[in-house]
C-alpha cells in the first residue's frame, strides 16, 4: 500500500524516534509499504518518521545508482546506532521526499560504520562509504529530528525559506502523495 509522505512542517519529522522490538505489530507489513511508498515516490531512501511512524526504522535501495557500493544496496535499518563516522568531508547535492523541489548541497563524512537490525532481527555492525554512507545518514538524521536543511548554512536556509514555507501550506506539485501540516 502507498502512504503519504508527511511534508516539511509536519511535528513527526522534528521527533527524536522510539526504538522498537521484535513484537512491533505489523513490521513486515510497514516495510513492504515503505519500500512500495519510496519507489512509487522514486526515492532512494525513505525513513518511518516520512510517513508519519516515530520508530527507528528507514530503508534504502541505492542499487540503480551508477558505481554504488555494495552494488545491490538495498537495506532494512531497525534501530540504527551510528557508531563512527569518518573519513574527508565531501559536499554533494542533496533533496528529501518530505521537502519536494528544494535541493541543497550538504557536507558529510564519507565512511561509517552502523550497528543495526535487518528485517529479519539479525544484527549487524557494517562499514560503508561514498553515496551509500551519504544515503544512511541522510535517512539516520530522519531518526534524530533533522532534515537535510539543518545541515546548510543559514545564508541559503533562509533563501529556501519561502519554498519550504510553502511546503508547509500545500503549495507544492509533486507526483507522489503528500500530507501536509493541519493549517
Amino acid at each position: 500500500m502507498i502512504l503519504p509522505i508527511y511534508a516539511y512542517g509536519q511535528p513527526v519529522l522534528r521527533k527524536k524516534a522510539a526504538s522498537i522490538d521484535a513484537e512491533y505489530p505489523q513490521l513486515k507489513a510497514l516495510i513492504d509499504n515503505m519500500f512500495e511508498t519510496m519507489y512509487d515516490s522514486n526515492g532512494i531512501g525513505l525513513a518511518a518518521p516520512q510517513i508519519g511512524v516515530s520508530i527507528r526504522l528507514f530503508i534504502v535501495d541505492g542499487s540503480e545508482i551508477e558505481n554504488i557500493k555494495p552494488k545491490k544496496f538495498k537495506e532494512v535499518f531497525i534501530n540504527p546506532i551510528i557508531e563512527d563516522e569518518f573519513g574527508t568531508e565531501w559536499e554533494f547535492e542533496e533533496g528529501c521526499l518530505s521537502i519536494p523541489d528544494v535541493r541543497a548541497h550538504v557536507k558529510r563524512k564519507g565512511e561509517l560504520t552502523i550497528r543495526y537490525f535487518d528485517q529479519n532481527w539479525n544484527e549487524h555492525v557494517k562499514t560503508f562509504n561514498g553515496m551509500a554512507a551519504r544515503i544512511i545518514q541522510h535517512e539516520y538524521d530522519h531518526l534524530e529530528g533533522i532534515l537535510f536543511t539543518d545541515r546548510i548554512g543559514p545564508l541559503k536556509r533562509n533563501m529556501l525559506k519561502r519554498r519550504m514555507d510553502g511546503i508547509t501550506q500545500g503549495r507544492v506539485n509533486v507526483d507522489y502523495k503528500m500530507k501536509f501540516p493541519k493549517k
